[in-house]
């Protein structure tokens, strides 16, 4: 499946992308070396495609992206948090069912 629906985030390009979005942003914090991160990868493209038009979602890798996962105290990884209106207002850590991440972005878009 095509991934041209996931966006990646930077610490150059966060406040703009994500905090300023108009619209919701889940955002998958991983890295290349992370086994988990690989198996979650499938599910956010799936995401992206399934929310396009109607939330962001992207990637931010946290060896590229040291500032952001400081701030938001991204210990371990993949991590997924959901903002809305620029604050979190939901987090998973670890891999999670494609459903989980549903029903959070569809409470936020009022879908549920």
């Amino acid at each position: 499946m095509a991934d041209e629906n996931v966006l990646h985030f930077t610490d150059d390009n966060f406040e703009a992308e994500v905090l300023n979005s108009e619209i919701p942003v889940l955002v998958d914090f991983w890295a290349e070396w992370c086994g988990p991160c690989h198996i979650l990868g499938p599910v956010v493209v799936e995401l992206a495609g399934e929310y396009a038009g109607k939330a962001k979602i992207g990637k931010m890798d946290v060896d590229q992206a040291r500032e952001t996962a400081t701030k938001y105290g991204i210990q371990n990884i993949p991590t997924v948090l959901l903002f809305n209106g620029g604050q979190q207002v939901e987090s998973f850590v670890g891999v999670r069912k494609k459903g989980d991440y549903q029903t959070a972005l569809n409470t936020v878009l009022g879908l549920s």
